[in-house]
């Protein structure tokens, strides 16, 4: 299956990439963003100022530095304020950019976090079938990534995702 769940820190992933969940500065702050960060050290943070930023749905992709992972797809999750089909599709739209970006680039392996789940405030079940699907789309039609993960930090998160795939098969 081209597809895992796994439970615990997105930080200590060797993979070709992982997802981040960023501020739209792309310059860290709390949740995963600030421990990707820290873990990458002050050398992601100088890579990043010189990305622009990105916009919510938008994607760009950095060296992960002293993360074992070999580089970081950075996206920014909407804000879950007014339950509206826009913020459902910035979300879809996060994980197909940081798709196509891995795409491009021939990773085997990318990990995503729980975009948007955190002080974002997406409803988790929403925003793992909004995930699930896209990604689940995606491969079926293209040949790289040959694997993602999602990477689960909290128990809610990896039984919403076990929920999905038991559905699926």
């Amino acid at each position: 299956m081209r597809i895992e769940l796994h439970f615990g820190d997105i930080t200590e992933y060797t993979a070709d990439c992982i997802v981040n969940a960023a501020r739209p500065s792309l310059l860290g702050g709390g949740g995963v963003d600030g421990a990707i960060h820290r873990k990458a050290g002050m050398a992601l943070s100088e890579f990043c100022k010189t990305l622009g930023g990105c916009s919510v749905g938008e994607a760009k992709i950095s060296p992960a530095f002293n993360l074992p992972a070999q580089n970081i797809i950075h996206t920014v999750g909407p804000r879950y304020l007014f339950k509206s089909e826009s913020e459902i599709q910035d979300l879809k739209n996060c994980y197909l950019n940081s798709l196509e970006i891995a795409k491009k680039h021939k990773f085997k392996t990318v990990v995503f976090s729980n975009i948007s789940t955190g002080a974002y405030g997406f409803p988790k079940d929403l925003a793992s079938t909004i995930s699930f699907e896209t990604v689940t789309s995606f491969l079926l039609e293209n040949e790289f990534p040959e694997k993602v993960i999602f990477c689960c930090y909290d128990v809610e998160n990896l039984e919403l995702y076990l929920n999905l795939i038991k559905e699926k098969i």
